[in-house]
This record gives C-alpha cells, sequence and structure tokens, in this order.
C-alpha cells in the first residue's frame, strides 16, 4: 500500500462509477490510456484485480466490490481533512481561466493543494491575461508573450506546447507512399491574420512574427476564417499549406484536406500558467507548482524548435 496516491483511489472510484473508461476519462480531464495505465498500476500495488474488462464492457471484480466503499470513505476522509486545513489557514478557492486547452489531470493535480474552480467564460489569450491582472481570475492557461507579462504585472510558468501544422489540399504526391503526410517548410506556408484584433490578438501577433521569422507568406482576411469551415474554405482558395491555428488543431479535417507537418523549423505554440507578480496566496503559489512542476520544456528547447522571439520560453540568440 505504500506506492498508492489517492488519485489512483479517486481513478478506481471514477471508473466504478461509469463502468466505461472512456467517460471516466473525460469526467477526471485525463487521457484514456493514462487512466487505464493509472488503474493496473493501482491493480498491481494493491494485489487484487479492481475490474473485469473487455473490449465491449467494464465491471467491477469480487475484490473490487468490496474494495469500493472502503475507498469512498477514505476519499472522504481525505477531503474532510482538506477542508479543515482550509479553513484554519484561511484559504480561499482559486479561480483558473482558459482558452480552448488545459492540462490533463488538472482537478487532480490541483486538489492536493487547492480548491480550484474552472471559469466557465473561455475567451482569448489576451482577455484571460488581462483578467489574472485586474484580478477576477487568480490563473489562467493563455499564450503570452515577454512584453504581455511585463507590462500586466504577470509571471509565468510553461504548462503546455502544441507542434503547429498546416493543412493542404490532399492531392496526389500529397503523402508518401506508406500514407504518412510529407512535411512542409515553414517559408512555403500560408499564415492566416484576421482583421478582428479582439478575437485574434494573440494569434495575429504569434502569426505575424512566424511570417517574418521564416519567410511564410501572411494572408489578411476578415471572415474569422483562422479556424472552422471558413478556414477550410481559405486552404482551398489559396492551394498553400496553411498554417492551422492551436484553436483548430484537433478539428476534423474534410476528406479533400490532409494535416501536414512543418519542417524545418519545428514551430511551436507555447501554454503559459500566469498569475500576479505580487500574488502571495499560498494556494495560487501551490496549485502553479502542481501544473508545472515536471513538465520539462516540452520539445520547444530542441534544436529544430521555433518559437516567437518573445516567447518567455524563447531561448536567448
Amino acid at each position: 500500500m505504500a506506492g498508492v496516491e489517492l488519485r489512483q483511489l479517486r481513478y478506481f472510484v471514477a471508473v466504478a462509477d461509469e463502468l466505461n473508461f472512456g467517460r471516466a476519462a473525460e469526467r477526471l480531464l485525463i487521457a484514456g490510456p493514462s487512466l487505464s495505465q493509472q488503474i493496473k498500476v493501482l491493480e498491481r500495488d494493491l494485489g487484487v484485480r479492481l475490474f473485469d474488462r473487455d473490449r465491449r464492457s467494464v465491471s467491477l471484480t469480487p475484490a473490487g466490490a468490496v474494495l469500493l466503499p472502503h475507498t469512498r470513505a477514505l476519499l472522504d476522509r481525505a477531503d474532510d481533512l482538506r477542508r479543515r486545513a482550509r479553513r484554519l489557514s484561511g484559504s480561499e478557492p482559486v479561480r483558473l481561466g482558459y482558452v480552448n486547452w488545459l492540462p490533463p489531470d488538472l482537478t487532480t493535480r490541483a486538489a492536493t493543494v487547492a480548491e480550484l474552480h474552472v471559469d466557465a467564460w473561455v475567451a482569448p489569450s489576451h482577455t484571460q491575461a488581462a483578467r489574472v491582472a485586474a484580478g477576477s481570475l487568480d490563473l489562467a492557461v493563455c499564450w503570452a508573450t515577454g512584453a504581455d507579462l511585463r507590462r500586466l504585472g504577470l509571471r509565468s510558468r510553461l504548462v503546455g506546447a502544441d507542434r503547429v501544422h498546416a493543412v493542404d489540399i490532399a492531392v496526389d504526391g500529397g503523402s508518401d507512399t506508406d500514407g504518412r503526410s510529407r512535411a512542409v517548410a515553414a517559408r512555403d506556408t500560408v499564415v492566416l491574420l484576421d482583421d478582428d484584433a479582439t478575437s485574434w490578438s494573440s494569434w495575429n501577433v504569434y502569426g505575424a512574427d512566424l511570417a517574418a521569422s521564416t519567410g511564410a507568406r501572411a494572408v489578411r482576411i476578415g471572415d474569422g476564417g483562422v479556424t472552422g469551415p471558413a478556414f477550410f474554405d481559405h486552404v482551398r482558395r489559396l492551394r498553400r499549406p496553411v498554417v492551422n491555428c492551436p484553436k483548430g488543431q484537433t478539428s476534423p479535417l474534410p476528406p479533400d484536406l490532409v494535416r501536414r507537418p512543418i519542417l524545418p523549423p519545428e514551430v511551436y505554440w507555447t501554454w503559459s500558467l500566469v498569475w500576479r507578480e505580487a500574488e502571495e496566496r499560498a494556494g495560487v503559489l501551490g496549485v502553479v507548482d502542481a501544473l508545472c512542476d515536471g513538465v520539462g520544456d516540452l520539445g520547444v528547447h530542441a534544436p529544430q524548435a521555433w518559437l516567437p522571439a518573445d516567447d518567455p520560453y524563447a531561448l536567448p540568440g
């Protein structure tokens, strides 16, 4: 039992409640394979199998059914201990905003140090950063430049990174013989810059820097087509690989289009966890450490990696 962690017990309860690893993973905000692996680790540490599972169903084993109520009681006691400790320390819930991405395992990692409230208002990066500076949020996951951080009096740590790709028309020769999409050099791509600075301020700054640094062609648009169906129409109209911003990275592609990795260089978009420079609350700073410790550089410091010159994680020179 020495190796058993409370988060693994929470995973056990979530899967037992849902009897479906996919739904449990969505509830926990973690990846399905990660959840499955953690349950296997828990079963190994406990020395019993908790679930019978095949491709169609998940069910508790007799041992899992016996241990479930004891696990719930243990988690209830742990939650009560945290609540009592927070009352003694006078701590308040930590308010976190985001754009379109959150770290996996967010609530579980933060639960050990503070009560975390994820704000329901999903807004652009510059808006969320400004809300932190104004005090309506304690933390935000967003994209920010060094100038943004200095102007708003914020600090940041790297919490995530997206490898940016391009979208192109799927024509003969668009893929290698093994079916993998061919890479395209950044200088041969198009970057869309939208006239709507309210919605696309951060992307416009990023895209303009990408074009200036790599030789990509910047194209002004005014229809919000940085993502969504209008973006796909721009790809068809331009007939060149168009850089896909992180907000549209996971959107399903129409059958006539294909994703193409950008290389050289490898283009990255960083996600910062930002908080006020003057922040002293232990709960807020504890959430920062809980979410960012062990993240590493996520590839953004690789020799072929590209970041905007004023990205907080860009290496000097």
